[in-house]
């Protein structure tokens, strides 16, 4: 089964001489989330309703890899359609698979710095979005207390996190 998104599919394989399993998965052609960092180092998020979990969701921009196009031309592309920002600079600063049991998907996360107001967002035609800045403080906060349940959002914000930690990448608040 297939979508415009992912396909189901499902593996044959050997687990011992003469037995045979299978394995039921999601394939995608990855994603491409963007962490973006505005000149005073307040972040960039979108809030969005969810439906599978009927409920609102405040994340940073992100997207499925369309074929033909790169982790950096999706990330570009979602970061104008969901906040209407363009980043000068894009930096790959992680990747990480968001379910490895369900999906074969990578997520390539990269840090947008040098915003500046575009054309404005043009979110695809079922997307709405609420774009919010909040300090590196307040994120760490709403994570706490369970406001932003985004497992994506958590993850990249950890991996650009222990980035600027590391001196990879440069927050000016929260590093």
């Amino acid at each position: 089964m297939q979508n415009p998104w992912w396909t189901y599919r499902r593996d044959r394989f050997e687990l011992c001489p003469g037995k045979e399993g299978e394995y039921h998965y999601v394939h995608t052609l990855g994603s491409a989330m963007v962490v973006p960092v505005v000149d005073d180092g307040t972040l960039l998020l979108v809030n969005q309703f969810r439906y599978l979990m009927d409920r609102e969701s405040l994340e940073f921009p992100c997207g499925g890899i369309k074929a033909g196009a790169t982790a950096e031309e999706t990330a570009t592309a979602e970061l104008g359609e969901e906040t209407g920002y363009m980043a000068s600079e894009l930096e790959l600063v992680g990747r990480f698979n968001p379910f490895n049991g369900v999906t074969d998907e990578l997520c390539q996360v990269f840090l947008g710095r040098g915003l500046r107001a575009a054309s404005g967002a043009k979110p695809d035609e079922t997307e709405e979005f609420e774009v919010l800045m909040l300090t590196a403080e307040q994120l760490d906060a709403r994570i706490r207390s369970g406001d932003i349940w985004d497992g994506m959002t958590m993850a990249a914000w950890q991996i650009v996190r222990s980035s600027a930690l590391l001196g990879h990448a440069m927050l000016v608040s929260g590093a």
